[in-house]
């Protein structure tokens, strides 16, 4: 709802007369909360139903995680717009890492972040974690931690929660993770122009080499893989994660965003 109600305030504020109507669909990933994602169906778990939804007409527009979206565009849709990016860093809700006692408990649902804090804290034990922001505070285990997106307790104004936040060289964020995606019909040009309005142009170079990296890899959030780029000048540099029998970290930089991310893709793919 934060979510869409963001972008919503955006394009009015960019498209002055312009009038928004939300539409609200919960999806399978929402409803299916007792099996991990990857049994549901990976990342496009959240985001099938929503486009399906823009593919039909009921809608006009999509607004996503841009995390949560997979990292090849589905024909009839366009990626209008994203927004400018929000905190890309994980955090930690109940003890900083180094607080926790040997053998503590971390909920988190994703094998990104349980490779990369299973390399810093090889004693921890990880259980699954699913459900809405309200349901997630509430399974922070005694003396152990959940670990969740900086970015939407801050959303949520539940910044105070947070114990730890994670610089990105730490724990390599997921892929636009901390950003939003707006999608239209390829062919509805009149809202993509409208949508255009709200583009974020450094927030889109960042999410486009970012989103190269996993098309290049291609995997979803259940791949124990993650990039974050950022710009220097002209040129974007990203850094990228993969865990495939051991974890492999390699960077690269360049001019063309999306040659960058899948450059450093076949490096860490090759070993």
């Amino acid at each position: 709802m934060w979510q869409a109600e963001h972008v919503a305030a955006a394009l009015v504020a960019a498209n002055p007369g312009v009038e928004v109507e939300l539409v609200l669909l919960d999806t399978e990933g929402d409803r299916r909360l007792d099996v991990p994602i990857a049994e549901v169906g990976g990342k496009g778990v959240f985001a099938k139903e929503v486009q399906q939804a823009v593919l039909d007409g009921r809608a006009d527009l999509a607004v996503h995680s841009a995390k949560d979206l997979p990292a090849v565009t589905v024909d009839g849709l366009v990626l209008a717009a994203v927004p400018e990016r929000g905190d890309a860093r994980d955090a930690l809700v109940g003890s900083p890492l180094a607080d926790l006692p040997e053998g503590a408990t971390v909920a988190t649902g994703s094998q990104r972040r349980r490779a990369q804090l299973r390399a810093l804290r090889p004693d921890l034990d990880f259980v699954e974690l699913r459900g809405n922001m309200a349901t997630r505070l509430g399974k922070v285990p005694a003396d152990g931690a959940i670990v969740v997106a900086s970015v939407a307790l801050e959303r949520l104004g539940l910044g105070d929660r947070i114990s730890e936040r994670f610089g990105v060289d730490v724990l390599v964020p997921q892929v636009g993770q901390g950003a939003l995606a707006v999608e239209c019909r390829a062919a509805d040009r009149a809202t993509v122009e409208l949508v255009v309005r709200i583009e974020d142009a450094a927030s889109r170079r960042r999410v486009d080499a970012e989103r190269a990296f996993l098309a290049e890899l291609g995997g979803d959030c259940d791949l124990p893989a993650g990039a974050h780029a950022t710009l220097h000048g002209d040129e974007v540099e990203v850094d990228g994660f993969l865990d495939a029998g051991g974890i492999r970290r390699c960077s690269a930089r360049g001019r063309d965003a999306e040659a960058v991310g899948r450059e450093v893709a076949r490096t860490l793919a090759d070993g």
